[in-house]
């Protein structure tokens, strides 16, 4: 049984070395005691923890991020890679990401570095570490991640984007927020959470097709190159990826290199893994009136 919210949302500080591991033995298949070992912890422990995390055991979670069968795929010419995590946790229908509703900033207010905007911004505690969340009257404009003592970086680095805004601390308003996102049980259609881009034209567009991938899925940069026109664009499409400012929600996390490989991810390819496994062992846990297909 996949622990509460709250135990999830603790669990990932006990089990990040472990999954850092596994992100640089995962062709290994390590076993428990193997991976126990290498972190300096019990295996009892340490599957304890996990199960906090992801509802799964060490070597479940292995097994649901190792990209084997990705890099098959690949090999094999498949053209799409929607559902490379081919884990056994998939559900029947693909779920819509948090239901998500989104829309575009006009040009200008990229160009004017958030002039005008009030940014309310607050840190709270996620599956994946400490959480920075940024959103306007319009909705969510930012989600960033930090490791303890982080806190100011991350701040700097987001607010960065947007120098011209002001900045208010609300954290006691953005918890709804952090919570509407991390807790699936708070995904409801009927309510969707809503999201700004703030970027140029071409960036916005790349996060809009992020929005398509499906959870548990993952595809490539020279895909999402080829599924917005701009076939020789995939570093572009890269950079852009890179520059998501809403992490988790528009999902860059879910873009992978030509070779399957993981490659880089702004907030740590440890937490890149994470989200991975963290998402493959919540599929199937949603209501199942909240599945919808997402492709013909």
């Amino acid at each position: 049984m996949t622990a509460p919210y709250e135990e999830r949302c603790d669990a990932y500080d006990g089990v990040r070395a472990a999954i850092a591991y596994i992100s640089e033995r995962y062709l290994d298949q390590p076993d428990i005691d193997t991976i126990a070992r290498a972190v300096g912890e019990h295996p009892a422990i340490l599957t304890r923890k996990f199960r906090a995390f992801a509802g799964l055991t060490p070597k479940a979670f292995l097994q649901a991020v190792t990209l084997d069968k990705a890099k098959m795929l690949l090999e094999h010419g498949e053209p799409v890679l929607d559902a490379a995590l081919d884990t056994g946790l998939s559900g029947p229908g693909r779920l819509h990401d948090l239901f998500v509703t989104h829309h575009a900033m006009p040009p200008g207010a990229y160009r004017a570095k958030g002039a005008g905007l009030q940014i309310d911004y607050g840190f709270h505690p996620s599956p994946f570490g400490t959480a920075l969340v940024m959103e306007t009257e319009h909705g969510l404009v930012g989600l960033a991640f930090c490791d303890p003592g982080q806190e100011t970086e991350t701040f700097e680095d987001m607010a960065g984007r947007w120098p011209n805004a002001h900045y208010v601390s609300t954290p006691e308003k953005t918890a709804l927020t952090a919570r509407r996102i991390f807790d699936p049980t708070h995904w409801q259609a009927d309510t969707p959470l809503r999201i700004t881009l703030i970027g140029t034209d071409f960036e916005v567009q790349v996060w809009e097709t992020l929005l398509s991938i499906p959870l548990g899925g993952i595809t490539t940069y020279g895909k999402l190159a080829d599924s917005i026109g701009r076939h020789k664009a995939s570093r572009a499409v890269g950079a852009a990826v890179g520059k998501n400012p809403i992490s988790f929600v528009v999902p860059c996390h879910r873009a992978v290199g030509s070779t399957g490989a993981l490659t880089g991810y702004h907030w740590g390819l440890t937490r890149k893994r994470a989200m991975l496994g963290w998402e493959a062992a919540s599929i199937g846990k949603v209501k199942p009136e909240a599945q919808t297909e997402l492709f013909e």
